[in-house]
Parts: C-alpha cells; sequence; structure tokens
C-alpha cells in the first residue's frame, strides 16, 4: 500500500503551521475533547437525577464598612 501524497503534505503543513512543540499540546487536547464528548454521550442516554433546591441558611455575613 502505498502512502498518499495529499497526507504528506499536509503533515508538512502542519508542521510549518504549529511547529514541532505545539503538535504534542495539540493531540492531547484532541484527545481531552474526544473523551469528553464520549463520556457525554454516554451521559445523555442515562436519566438525570432531580436536581435538589439549595438550602439557605437565615444567618448572613456580616458586610464590611470601610
Amino acid at each position: 500500500m502505498e502512502f498518499p501524497m495529499h497526507w504528506l503534505v499536509i503533515l508538512v503543513v502542519v508542521l510549518i503551521l504549529f511547529g514541532g512543540r505545539k503538535i504534542p499540546e495539540l493531540m492531547r487536547g484532541l484527545g481531552e475533547g474526544v473523551r469528553g464528548f464520549k463520556e457525554g454521550m454516554s451521559g445523555a442516554n442515562q436519566p438525570q437525577p432531580p436536581a435538589q433546591p439549595a438550602q439557605s441558611s437565615s444567618e448572613k455575613p456580616a458586610e464590611e464598612k470601610k
């Protein structure tokens, strides 16, 4: 199987635009994004429990005067 020439051109352009140091950071961010998307999609199929109302305390913090 032959390596398509267009992939080589794309790789060269990416190297020129981002440099060798930025590519691992970009790939890490892409991986985290895909992982978060998959987790969100798997969580979307599960029913969410109803939200509990926030409990308010009767004591309010004293405001400081300057």
